[in-house]
């Protein structure tokens, strides 16, 4: 009985306070996530509406969901978009945070000033963009025809004004990886560079990049996922159109999930749409790994 009782160190004595901690926050996990997808992806096998009654239909809103030109319209948007924003914002964000790591006078204030798009609320700051490409930039650029014309009425172009809301937001958050990643060089390599004679260029391909590799993964992957769920700046830019020319598939399951009765559709097109981004993000992840291998 001593042993035993001996036996029984502090933390195990702990260990019922340690699952009383534990157990709600999993319970609340369960009932706010887990709970609510299964149920989401029962519903995606019936006819339901949003409301009334419902049959089950099988795979039926699956096959439709590749038959729908509306639904391979607003992922093509969606991949068109997320691509050039993404590699926008990593090149503006690695050239800023290259510039505020180097020696510049006032550079902790202009980290501050570069992380101020991210803590702003997304519609906010879309209703802004939408005055200044709507009024400001046509009087302003008046000679430039698709700028005087209000490119958010383009149905061509109207999605380059939306990337660029997306990416002078999306870049406070990347600029901080970036940052992060810089200081995690010894300066001891540049010197030693340097006195080699390496150029900027030089230090930069073989140094720098190699070194932060692994945050230039992360951060490709979160914008990626991040901008193939675009919705808050299409809702406040142009709302999907003109027409669906905007439309991303985000908008698309919100409007026709909740406002157009096409409840069970669109929850299985949000199935479809969650297995598409945890694939990209996975071959994200293995391609630029190994890419790090590679350094």
């Amino acid at each position: 009985m001593e042993q035993s009782s001996r036996a029984r160190s502090p933390r195990d004595r702990a260990l019922p306070a340690y699952y009383w901690i534990v157990w709600p926050a999993v319970i609340a996990f369960a009932a706010f996530h887990t709970l609510p997808v299964i149920v989401g992806i029962f519903f995606s096998f019936t006819n339901y509406a949003g409301y009334g009654g419902w049959d089950l239909v099988g795979f039926a809103n699956y096959v439709n969901l590749f038959r729908d030109d509306r639904i391979l319209q607003a992922y093509g948007f969606s991949f068109v978009f997320a691509i050039a924003a993404t590699v926008l914002t990593n090149v503006i964000s690695l050239a800023i945070a290259l510039g505020l790591n180097s020696k510049i006078v006032g550079r902790n204030f202009f980290r501050g000033v570069y992380f101020v798009p991210y803590v702003l609320a997304a519609l906010v700051i879309g209703y802004v963009f939408q005055f200044i490409f709507s009024n400001s930039l046509p009087r302003i650029l008046s000679g430039i025809p698709l700028i005087a014309d209000n490119i958010l009425t383009n149905p061509d172009w109207a999605w380059t004004a939306i990337v660029a809301l997306a990416v002078w937001q999306a870049c406070a958050f990347s600029i901080i990886i970036y940052l992060a990643g810089l200081q995690t060089i010894p300066a001891e390599l540049y010197e030693a560079a340097s006195l080699d004679g390496a150029s900027t260029r030089r230090q930069f391909r073989s140094i720098t990049f190699p070194l932060i590799s692994a945050f230039f993964t992360i951060n490709v992957v979160l914008s990626l996922k991040g901008f193939l769920q675009v919705f808050d700046p299409i809702v406040a830019l142009t709302n999907g159109g003109p027409g669906t020319a905007t439309e991303s598939v985000s908008l698309l399951i919100f409007r026709g999930g909740f406002t157009g009765g096409e409840f069970a559709y669109q929850t299985a097109n949000a199935v479809i749409f969650f297995i598409v981004i945890t694939v990209v993000s996975l071959l994200q992840f293995r391609v630029l790994q190994r890419r790090e291998a590679d350094f």
